[in-house]
């Protein structure tokens, strides 16, 4: 049974966003020494090993789990995401895990821009001028026209764009399938799809890398169980806003752990892409009660 208990919600999103930002650190890793293709691979198979045990303990077990009227959706949100996760880990080893973060933290815009279009809800023009806000702050952080525009920098933009069409793609199937089926189709579709892919990028690994990427599977899946724990515990609107804090987690890393820096025109760039987000989630919360 749902319960509401917004502040234990609050601190399971906190913990979440913070074992996720030591995911990514970890990836950065791993896929600076190997093939991030093979990287991922890897680590989906722990995924859906425990997506599998996770569905097997709900009522139906798995049968019911993957019981959908909507296959081919399902399976294109999988594949989906598991490309979007190999473009994201690609922007942390050419771009690193500041700057990587700075762009991406523009999703929740690129949602709301894009529900009109993908569900028919309705974005009024308050959200607009947010969208324009935060879209302002990526233009300050990719600087176009000052001649240090890196291509690069579009490579998080893509992953951002990717997992928003993910995000409106999972609120479009859960009007007729469960979030259980969801979560399902998810790890095991992924994990077959990489392993499809990744399996002929196979690269000898070192003991101390296959600990960090034991590491990286453990939190991996760490992480989701915090998450499906935090929205058991409280409204998703209620603890949104603090997702924003796997910038700030992941920031940190990347200055202290991999020598990264924050220029000026990131950090100004990602206070507003951030305070757009976050008006954005309170305009959303707003039209909802």
């Amino acid at each position: 049974m749902t319960q509401n208990n917004t502040r234990l919600g609050i601190m399971l999103m906190i913990a979440t966003t913070f074992v996720f930002a030591m995911q990514d650190g970890i990836s950065r890793h791993l896929a600076a020494e190997y093939n991030v293709l093979m990287v991922v691979m890897i680590r989906y198979w722990f995924f859906a090993a425990f997506v599998v045990a996770v569905a097997a303990r709900k009522a139906g077990g798995l049968s019911k789990a993957a019981k959908t009227k909507q296959p081919l959706l399902q399976a294109f949100r999988a594949v989906l995401l598991v490309a979007e996760i190999c473009v994201a880990i690609w922007g942390f080893t050419v771009l690193g895990l500041v700057e990587s973060h700075a762009v991406f933290a523009c999703y929740p815009l690129l949602i709301a821009a894009l529900s009109g279009p993908v569900l028919g809800e309705t974005v009024g023009w308050r959200r607009w001028v947010a969208i324009g806000v935060g879209f302002t702050g990526i233009v300050i952080i990719l600087e176009p026209g000052f001649g240090v525009f890196q291509p690069a920098a579009v490579i998080p933009l893509v992953s951002a764009l990717m997992f928003a069409l993910y995000g409106l793609l999972t609120r479009y199937v859960a009007r007729q399938d469960s979030a259980t089926t969801s979560f399902f189709w998810t790890g095991t579709v992924g994990m077959v799809a990489m392993t499809a892919v990744g399996a002929w990028f196979w690269e000898p690994m070192n003991a101390p890398d296959w600990i960090w990427m034991a590491v990286l599977c453990v939190t991996g899946a760490l992480g989701h169980f915090l998450l499906i724990k935090c929205y058991e515990v409280a409204e998703a609107s209620a603890v949104q806003p603090f997702a924003y804090l796997q910038l700030v987690f992941a920031s940190v890393l990347g200055v202290f752990a991999f020598g990264e820096t924050i220029r000026h025109n990131v950090a100004i760039g990602t206070g507003l892409i951030v305070a757009a987000g976050l008006f954005t989630l309170w305009r959303e919360r707003q039209s909802t009660t």
